[in-house]
């Protein structure tokens, strides 16, 4: 197995696990490599090291830079808060408007949703005066955990 440090083109670093170079290569070719922030398919390899299994702890080298520790960690706090947001809302798909409607007019029950609207519907229901975010969730969570 080789875990691979790969980069989308929004700059995102992610890893990947492919039995050989010629597995990345062509699952690449068929769009199965994709970024798990934007899913953004243009992926490319970046260097990396042979990953070495050792039993004493890892005190040489040089640590990764600060900038690539506070990418990956706001990375993992937007894939937390993305996770919680799904999790904690119904989701209506392209009923989005009309149940957003429904619920500010007290029309049915006051709830957290989340679905698909037109950018013409978004601001709509902002003339309104309903609350409306739009969040790009990637695609690998919008299907089941594994």
């Amino acid at each position: 197995m080789k875990v691979l440090n790969l980069r989308c083109a929004l700059d995102h670093r992610f890893e990947g696990w492919f039995a050989s170079d010629d597995d990345f290569r062509t699952q690449g070719e068929r769009g199965l490599v994709a970024c798990p922030l934007c899913d953004d398919k243009t992926i490319s390899r970046l260097p990396s090291a042979p990953r070495l299994n050792m039993s004493r702890q890892r005190d040489e080298g040089t640590p990764l830079p600060a900038a690539e520790i506070a990418q990956a960690r706001a990375q993992g706090q937007w894939l937390r808060a993305v996770r919680e947001m799904i999790r904690t809302t119904e989701d209506v798909g392209d009923r989005f408007p009309e149940e957003a409607r429904r619920i500010h007019y007290g029309e049915a029950q006051e709830r957290g949703i989340r679905g698909h609207a037109t950018p013409a519907d978004a601001h709509a229901l902002r003339e309104e005066g309903i609350e409306v975010v739009s969040v790009a969730v990637p695609e690998p969570l919008k299907g089941s955990m594994q």
